[in-house]
């Protein structure tokens, strides 16, 4: 099956009422026919579901179809995208072991790993990760995961995951992308040599701004250490919100199209503007990585962010807006727009958003599906 068909057809299992609409599974708990059927179930002995926070049949369903599009053998799903940022780590490392992060990542995950993920005597180092000396000069004895998001949210930034890949498996080093922004339909980490790709499902995967969920896409071996953290830590999927991301996956291919489409125009659109400083987007020729990520993406994504040179100018044209939506949130079918600087990475330092490359004029937009004309308009860039 191709990709789209795949993205309908696949992970659902019909139940006895025959519905062509898949079922949600609004339960706590599961019950057995006798007390010998709980026992070999809980004991692994036959196949049932046991508790909602270890499986679901709705959670099970977009989970199987997810990893059907990443080419994984297993998906572990987490109640938000950070749960599964924090699973991954927690599954995997212990005290003593170092992991290296990009600089450019989500800013609460840099949150997380400075304030909490140290406290558990996890070693962190940080790096520019567009170059690949970078991370071959980071490696340590202990160093037991590479961690990134490529392409980097907000600046579009990449880094060439094939031979980051031969790095870390020479080093026998755990390779973690986070492409939430990419999708499976855009870009499949694993193909690229990854061991996990990590989803924050609450952007494009649901697509529509319902709810919060994530998923973590790996081999057998570390999908059971991972999937057993969560079961006993408790992150768990709710039914609402994996039925709403397997609906989301349905539509995935035409939205990310419409997505990129959108995000190209606007991207050129904003190159031709006086006022605007630099574009970011990796989907422009001028854009330093560009050849890297048409090598390894089948499109460039709907984000794009550009700098006015101040804070000032950033907040006029933000706050001059009609309809489009001013919120941190992206993936959505409505365009988003923010300042990267005071929401998404606003918790971090002064010397962390200059790393992260967070200038005070810069304005991120997640382009949605409207008519890129009225998306333009409403801009009102001078």
């Amino acid at each position: 099956m191709e990709f789209s068909t795949k993205a309908i057809r696949t992970g659902y299992k019909q139940t006895a009422e025959k519905e062509h609409s898949e079922a949600i599974f609004p339960t706590s708990s599961f019950t057995f026919d006798s007390a010998q059927e709980a026992m070999q179930t809980f004991a692994k002995e036959r196949e049932g579901n046991v508790y909602a926070r270890f499986t679901n049949p709705t959670v099970d369903s977009f989970g199987r179809r997810l990893a059907e599009l990443e080419n994984a053998d297993t998906c572990v799903t987490t109640s938000s995208g950070m749960a599964a940022i924090f699973a991954t780590i927690m599954a995997l490392l212990k005290s003593g072991d170092h992991i290296v992060v990009s600089k450019s990542m989500f800013g609460t995950t840099i949150v997380l790993l400075n304030n909490f993920i140290k406290n558990y005597g996890i070693e962190v180092s940080f790096v520019d990760f567009t170059e690949i000396e970078n991370w071959q000069n980071s490696v340590q004895n202990n160093t037991k995961m590479f961690l990134l998001e490529s392409p980097s949210n907000p600046l579009g930034e990449v880094v060439d995951l094939r031979k980051l890949a031969k790095i870390s498996k020479s080093n026998n080093i755990l390779l973690a992308v986070d492409s939430a922004i990419m999708t499976p339909y855009l870009q499949q980490p694993l193909e690229l040599g990854a061991d996990i790709v990590i989803h924050s499902a609450t952007k494009y995967i649901d697509g529509q701004g319902r709810g919060l969920s994530g998923a973590i896409l790996s081999n057998f071996e570390i999908g059971e250490k991972v999937s057993a953290f969560v079961r006993s830590t408790g992150p768990t999927l709710s039914p609402f919100n994996a039925w709403s991301c397997l609906k989301g996956l349905e539509t995935l291919s035409i939205r990310m199209d419409k997505h990129c489409a959108n995000a190209k125009i606007l991207a050129q659109y904003f190159q031709e503007q006086e006022s605007v400083k630099k574009v970011h987007y990796c989907g422009l020729k001028s854009h330093k990585y560009h050849q890297i990520a048409k090598s390894q993406q089948n499109d460039f994504g709907g984000i794009i962010s550009f700098d006015v040179g101040s804070i000032d100018k950033a907040f006029e044209i933000i706050n001059n807006t009609k309809f489009l939506s001013i919120t941190a949130n992206l993936g959505d079918t409505k365009t988003t727009i923010t300042h990267p600087a005071t929401t998404t990475h606003g918790r971090l330092s002064d010397d962390e958003k200059n790393a992260a490359g967070i200038t005070p004029g810069l304005i991120r937009i997640s382009t949605g599906l409207e008519d890129i004309n009225d998306i333009i308009n409403d801009l009102k860039i001078k």
